[in-house]
């Protein structure tokens, strides 16, 4: 199974997606709104301490985003007078989608690709890791493993597809250090970064983040 991502891997990832996408409501605030729901689905670990299963899986799936997509939709372009509209303007709903996007692409996509997450719960409980590869070969033609969960894809490099339910699984983290309860002293972890593309995302995403308010848009 991939290495988890440190919640600040996810801070940073989400970082450069609010300074491709913010536009003109890119600042402090707006910036600071987008990491701070990139990181809710961590939430869910410590919800683990009371609900077996809870890590990679409340917060962590793509019914949360998607559910707060169609609300922001509804709020914002079939009520006659829009709240957020109201308040914050056109750069409030900017913000707004940005971060929802941030949610679904930093917050759980990046964990599906490290580790695996719960995608579709609670609609349909079972855990997810995308992983496994694409290739081109001049005796075997295309080669990928991404979909293929069949022997011939196992052995050639292929380890993603569904790995278990919330009664099967579980994720040991700083809170939960031992779901299972088989250790009479674990060692509490926490991950900050556990890999070399990981270390990469985070100088890139934190430098690209605080560049973004020192380097103008228009260059003449």
């Amino acid at each position: 199974m991939s290495a988890m991502a440190g919640t600040v891997v996810h801070m940073a990832f989400a970082g450069l997606l609010a300074a491709a996408f913010l536009g003109a409501a890119y600042d402090r605030r707006a910036v600071l709104v987008v990491l701070g729901v990139t990181a809710l689905p961590d939430i869910d670990s410590f919800l683990a301490l009371v609900s077996t299963g809870a890590h990679r899986a409340l917060l962590h799936n793509f019914v949360v985003p998607v559910a707060a997509a169609v609300l922001l939709w509804i709020e914002t372009t079939r009520r006659e007078r829009s709240a957020i509209r109201s308040r914050y303007g056109p750069r409030g709903i900017r913000v707004a989608w940005v971060a929802i996007s941030a949610y679904a692409v930093a917050g759980v996509g990046l964990d599906m690709v490290a580790g695996g997450v719960n995608p579709l719960y609670p609609l349909f409980d079972q855990f997810f890791v995308l992983d496994g590869k694409i290739e081109l070969s001049n005796q075997r033609g295309i080669i990928q493993t991404f979909v293929d969960l069949g022997a011939d894809a196992a052995g050639d490099g292929g380890s993603g597809g569904t790995i278990g339910s919330t009664e099967t699984v579980s994720y040991s983290t700083g809170v939960d250090p031992d779901p299972d309860g088989s250790e009479t002293d674990p060692e509490r972890i926490f991950p900050v970064v556990r890999t070399g593309w990981q270390l990469l995302v985070l100088v890139v995403g934190s430098v690209g983040t605080l560049a973004k308010f020192y380097v103008p848009d228009d260059v003449e």
